[in-house]
């Protein structure tokens, strides 16, 4: 098949949505299907770079990463419109959506869309946003995706968030996001390790907690530093190790410092792809205090390098988080340090739990993510071709019956209107 992706995030941007994208193209291309992408560009120029078209834009200055196209892209539309692809797989609501819509709607091709984003969680970063409902949020996102055939739900909480939007016509898929787990299934190397301890100054008798993502305010990291105060307190030698970058880091080192846990809590910064994996071979621990995940891409990539969970509860760590097995769920501060507390003198405990994080991690591959993605492809386009050819059925019918009888029968009006 020809496979259109359109996305408003992606490359050089790192974030889940950009490497749920480059999974599925990957795995699309390994099954021999051909594959173009429609991104918002990251720069004032439209330029196209192997398979990827990139349409300029400006910053939008409402969250990082995030842009406005500034062009229609007429040239590089036509020429997909030319290609004329059998899928059009929207990542994206915003921006990009509007040009999955037109290339659809002239090829007549299949449009998909994968909800990544829980929005009312960043609705403060949108001017007025804390003035819009959930319930504003629903019409408009019903209506926004009424065109689409088909729509993927990374979990159950998402798929449960958009009929509760009133999608209940719709057919809605549950895929998880697939990754690649083969960079974190590899040996530890032990001297990056050693190297990243010393960097960070962390003794080598501490135990890390590792929190890896976004730094956003929704994100709720500085519970984890809250958290980390309940713990010295009460003795633990463990660090707090923040891998990551984004609008509230200021605030939470600024918090760090106020609390005097300059010593406990470490800032990393953004870290380069080909390093994530140290950065969990560091960790003893995986936490994380977020509740704004459609899926949380790094409970998978942690569980993949045998780390056990400590998560605040919610509705995206079903089939993830399996509590007792490989991790706990908290749902406040005493309940954080605690479980941490407990869990950090059972040693026994956190080897079984890592063998059975890795265990669980292995059914979020990106191969069976493609292959479930590719049926979902496969059985939309049958059942858009079977009804475009009983469309065309009934309206020759419609025909015939004004050819005979001089009106049509009410059974074929009704099914032509």
């Amino acid at each position: 098949m020809k496979i259109l992706i359109t996305t408003d995030l992606f490359r050089p941007a790192i974030n889940g949505v950009v490497t749920s994208v480059l999974n599925l193209e990957r795995e699309l291309e390994k099954n021999g299907h051909e594959v173009k992408i429609l991104a918002v560009s990251d720069t004032c120029s439209t330029y196209q770079m192997e398979n990827v078209y990139y349409i300029r834009s400006v910053p939008a200055k409402i969250y990082p990463d995030v842009r406005i196209p500034v062009s229609r892209g007429r040239a590089y539309v036509q020429e997909i419109i030319e290609w004329n692809p059998d899928v059009i797989h929207s990542q994206c609501e915003f921006f990009s959506f509007g040009f999955a819509k037109r290339i659809a709607r002239k090829t007549g091709a299949i449009l998909l869309h994968t909800y990544h984003t829980l929005y009312e969680q960043y609705t403060e970063y949108v001017p007025f946003g804390k003035n819009v409902s959930r319930e504003m949020l629903g019409k408009w996102m019903k209506m926004r995706l009424s065109c689409v055939d088909a729509v993927i739900a990374p979990t159950k909480k998402v798929e449960r968030t958009l009929r509760e939007y009133g999608l209940t016509e719709s057919e809605i898929a549950v895929i998880p996001s697939g990754i690649c787990l083969d960079k974190f299934q590899q040996p530890c190397e032990e001297e990056k390790i050693k190297q990243l301890r010393i960097k960070y100054d962390i003794p080598e008798e501490a135990r890390v907690l590792l929190s890896l993502g976004r730094l956003g305010f929704e994100k709720r990291v500085d519970e984890l530093i809250y958290g980390m105060c309940h713990l010295v307190k009460h003795g633990e030698n463990v660090r707090l190790l923040i891998v990551g970058d984004g609008p509230a880091r200021a605030s939470l080192e600024e918090l760090t410092e106020k609390l005097r846990l300059g010593t406990y809590v470490k800032f990393t910064g953004m870290a380069a792809p080909e390093d994530i994996a140290n950065y969990y071979q560091l960790g003893d621990l995986f936490v994380c205090a977020s509740t704004s995940e459609t899926q949380g891409l790094t409970y998978i990539e942690a569980m993949a390098s045998g780390l056990p969970l400590v998560c605040r509860k919610d509705a995206c760590l079903y089939g993830v988080l399996e509590e007792g097995g490989n991790g706990y769920s908290y749902e406040n501060l005493n309940e954080f340090s605690e479980i941490v507390s407990g869990i950090l003198k059972e040693p026994l405990w956190m080897e079984k739990a890592a063998e059975h994080s890795r265990n669980n991690a292995r059914k979020f591959g990106t191969e069976q993510f493609g292959n479930m993605v590719l049926n979902l492809y496969q059985k939309e386009v049958w059942r858009g071709g079977y009804e475009r050819n009983e469309s065309i059925a009934l309206r020759e019918k419609r025909e015939d019956c004004v050819e005979k009888w001089g009106r049509t029968c009410n059974v074929h009006a009704k099914k032509c209107s």
